[in-house]
């Protein structure tokens, strides 16, 4: 579940303020200028919320795109960090949803390892699981291209039943965002306003298919480290 910055379209369900929930993720643009990052700790800290990680994810001419972890106390509702992020100059709240688990640093490089110790059936298996926390994604599959269409040869636990009855973008040459509008898309997927983007998996005909209830949109830098991911692991698959 995530949900996006206010006037946005918002995944299934609601962030609530009950004390089960109280990490969550934060994606902000914010001009890339000394101290704008120091006055975003400030102001997420008035509130009430721990910074527990931050990580860049994409840096373009005068802005920056960057993933933050933050606690929030009990009853405190994540509201509260879009109203305190967006009131500086220069910050805009692109999307916020909740969050299990820390950030570890060189977290590709955990899940390369994990999947290269897992005994070979098992290797897909552990791919999908661990990319949603790696990746930053709601779920994950392996799809392949048959004669009799496309079938899920693995998919992560919060993948929905309802499968793509077709795949026109395979075969996939290299990893892309793919456009969650487009009529192979289930029903279901475009209202829960799923962002997707697929790598080839040793296969062209083979893809690691990322998605994201609610958004936020794949940024060019993700779609390429998931290239690179997918690249990865599909050596270790061979």
């Amino acid at each position: 579940m995530a949900v996006a910055r206010r006037g946005r379209h918002a995944g299934p369900g609601t962030l609530c303020n009950s004390g089960r929930v109280r990490s969550y993720l934060l994606r902000v643009e914010l001009e890339d200028r000394p101290g704008t990052l120091g006055s975003l700790a400030v102001a997420l800290g008035s509130v009430g919320a721990d910074i527990l990680s931050l990580d860049v994810v994409e840096r373009g001419q005068g802005y920056a795109v960057d993933d933050l972890v933050v606690d929030l106390p009990a009853g405190a509702m994540p509201d509260a960090l879009i109203t305190a992020a967006e009131a500086l100059h220069g910050v805009r709240v692109e999307a916020i949803r909740p969050h299990t688990g820390l950030l570890e640093a060189h977290r590709e490089l955990e899940l390369i390892q994990h999947v290269a110790a897992a005994e070979r059936a098992d290797r897909l298996h552990v791919l999908v699981d661990e990319a949603p926390r790696v990746l930053r994604v709601g779920w994950c599959t392996v799809v392949t291209l048959t004669e009799a269409g496309p079938d899920r040869v693995v998919g992560s636990a919060g993948a929905p039943e309802t499968q793509a009855a077709t795949t026109p973008w395979l075969p996939i040459a290299a990893a892309t965002a793919l456009d969650a509008t487009a009529e192979w898309v289930p029903q279901l997927w475009q209202d829960m306003d799923t962002s997707l983007a697929a790598a080839p998996l040793g296969d062209p005909r083979t893809a690691m298919v990322l998605a994201r209830p609610g958004g936020p949109q794949f940024l060019p830098s993700e779609v390429a480290r998931l290239g690179y991911l997918a690249g990865i692991v599909a050596s270790i698959l061979r």
